[in-house]
């Protein structure tokens, strides 16, 4: 039998099932923002989380409910977009991650982290404002230097 036009794992469970893992593996990285797991089961979660996080940048009501929809709990469904969405806004794609790890100990099965790309904890305002600071850092210098070479000329006159 050919394979054309399957997309998809199928983890040897029915859709359902299959739905409820994938559910739950995004609840599970949302609320820990990361999760370790097998590498299959999170590179099928990278997508979906992707999707999830997509529409939950744009942050109109429709997109929340969407958003709680495809997640367990409302609860998770709020940190995403209320926590989450607006400390990504630097992207467009590729917010999540993932890395290899060893293999499992009892069946050998090659196990994986999946993980935020950029870092959660850090203020995003705090790289906005350091460039600010920046600018106005650079031409207060310039004002230092004109003043020390006025008296400079005057000296030396």
């Amino acid at each position: 039998m050919h394979r054309h036009g399957y997309q998809g794992r199928k983890f040897g469970r029915e859709t359902d099932q299959r739905r409820a893992l994938i559910k739950s593996l995004a609840e599970s990285f949302i609320r820990d923002e990361s999760i370790k797991t097998t590498l299959p089961k999170a590179k099928e979660l990278v997508p979906y989380i992707e999707k999830l996080i997509t529409k939950a940048k744009k942050g109109d009501l429709h997109n929340r409910r969407q958003v709680i929809a495809g997640l367990q709990t409302v609860e998770s469904g709020h940190k995403l977009v209320d926590q989450i969405a607006p400390k990504l806004t630097g992207r467009t794609s590729g917010h999540v991650r993932i890395e290899k790890l060893d293999a499992r100990r009892g069946d050998n099965a090659q196990m994986a982290r999946v993980s935020f790309v950029d870092d959660l904890h850090g203020a995003p305002v705090a790289k906005a404002a350091a460039k600010t600071e920046a600018k106005p850092a650079a031409p207060a210098k310039p004002v230092a230097k004109k003043p020390a070479a006025k008296p400079a000329a005057k000296e030396k006159k």
